[in-house]
């Protein structure tokens, strides 16, 4: 595939003065071409608006980047988002099954786990682990067969104003809607202004990648510990597993320093052997954990989108889906104004889709952060409640398909794309 064909000649574009060309036929220019940013530029682009993508980084490179363990655990719904867009289908793992269960390194799970089955609903898998090397790529085709799109990768944004961005070759591009989709340290945001609330876990997640003996099944855990939870993910081809372990700074700092050997017998403690032996498979990353919530998620002319909106924990893999969740309700505000003949970029309509997704993100980020204060510590008390509250979920037929339709995205309202309808 010729990645080369979904990225805009940026020198092509500049005028004899340095000037863009095409600057003012953009609709709306997104900052930020990680996931987030591909995905609202299909469905805009879709429904017939023209979009520019500002990434900062080389997108030729990042297609060509083999296997590293990186993975996303996508909601059902948020696969009826991609497909809807065109993206799907990629190379996925279903996820069939997820298992919580309350334990110690070395010690075992609680007998108290709790267990969802995807055959309890009818809609299918609960949802998809995709490597993100796979995502990416679909959604850089996409793109590139979206001739509404413009993809000016390995490009900054060093300034904004009201609909007008100016990268850092000195290139001014306009539009009625600027949107940030440029992760948690949002220079979209901070160039407007926008404030950020939040605080740290004290915690650092480790993430790679595990070959193991024994075919996963498609089952999905979250082991709890008392340092904080360990995420063992279904990838395809049955016999490996993303690893997202969340540990205590000083914790994760001394196993991060530790050489792959040392790393997987500190791993193997807590992994246990129901899956045979495992060995490593990926790279190895670490990322600090918190959480970050934007004071607003719009101004006149500009909105967030994602990780710029809001950081969570990322128990339960919901921080992408948080973000899909925002491309789908954006892109419809902003669909449904276009065609009504109203200023997409006024903030009476910016401010339907904060209302739409604020309390939904904030419930969800609050949510996360109060599981995970509940469960990474080592109170014989709270272990005792916490144990006897999963036994009491497990045990609850009617309870327990709720759940399941909730990590499926599927309980209530949804935005049309959500439910694998276009705009």
């Amino acid at each position: 595939m010729k990645w080369a064909a979904g990225v805009v000649d940026f020198a092509a574009c500049l005028g004899d003065d340095g000037g863009m060309n095409i600057a003012d036929q953009t609709d709306v220019v997104i900052v930020g071409g990680g996931l987030n940013g591909p995905a609202l530029a299909l469905a805009l682009a879709q429904a017939g608006l023209r979009v520019t993508v500002v990434d900062a980084r080389q997108a030729e490179a990042r297609a060509e980047v083999g296997f590293d363990g990186r993975a996303y655990a996508l909601a059902l719904a948020s696969q009826r988002l991609l497909t809807a867009v065109g993206v799907w289908p990629v190379t996925a793992q279903p996820i069939l099954q997820v298992v919580a269960s309350d334990g110690r390194a070395g010690e075992g799970a609680s007998p108290f786990a709790l267990h969802f089955d995807a055959a309890e609903i009818e809609d299918g898998p609960m949802g998809y682990m995709v490597e993100d090397r796979h995502l990416y790529a679909g959604f850089l085709a996409a793109m590139a067969a979206q001739p509404a799109i413009r993809l000016l990768s390995g490009q900054t944004v060093v300034a904004q104003d009201s609909g007008q961005v100016t990268l850092a070759s000195g290139a001014v591009l306009r539009a009625r809607l600027v949107v940030g989709c440029d992760g948690r340290a949002s220079g979209t945001a901070t160039r407007a202004g926008i404030k950020r609330q939040g605080w740290s876990y004290g915690q650092t997640a480790l993430v790679t990648a595990v070959h193991h003996a024994k075919p996963h099944g498609g089952a999905a855990h979250q082991f709890f510990m008392p340092g904080g939870p360990l995420a063992i993910l279904p990838l395809a081809g049955g016999h490996h597993s993303s690893i997202v372990w969340s540990e205590q700074d000083a914790a994760a700092a001394r196993l991060a320093a530790l050489d792959d050997d040392a790393f997987m017998n500190e791993l193997r403690l807590r992994f246990g052997d129901f899956l045979g032996d495992i060995a490593l498979a990926g790279v190895r990353f670490t990322y600090p954990l918190s959480l970050s919530l934007a004071e607003t998620y719009v101004t006149p002319r500009l909105a967030l989108v994602g990780d710029a909106a809001h950081g969570v924990h990322p128990l339960a893999g919901q921080g992408l889906n948080l973000g899909l969740r925002d491309v789908a309700a954006l892109a419809e505000v902003v669909v449904q104004a276009h065609r009504r003949g109203e200023d997409i970029g006024a903030l009476d309509v910016l401010e339907r889709y904060q209302s739409w997704r604020r309390f939904d993100t904030t419930t969800m980020a609050l949510g996360m952060d109060g599981i995970n204060r509940l469960f990474s510590n080592d109170n014989p008390v709270l272990r005792g409640l916490r144990d006897l509250g999963l036994g009491l979920v497990n045990a609850a037929p009617r309870l327990r398909r709720g759940f399941i339709r909730q990590a499926a995205g599927i309980n209530g309202a949804q935005p049309k794309l959500m439910t694998g309808q276009a705009l």
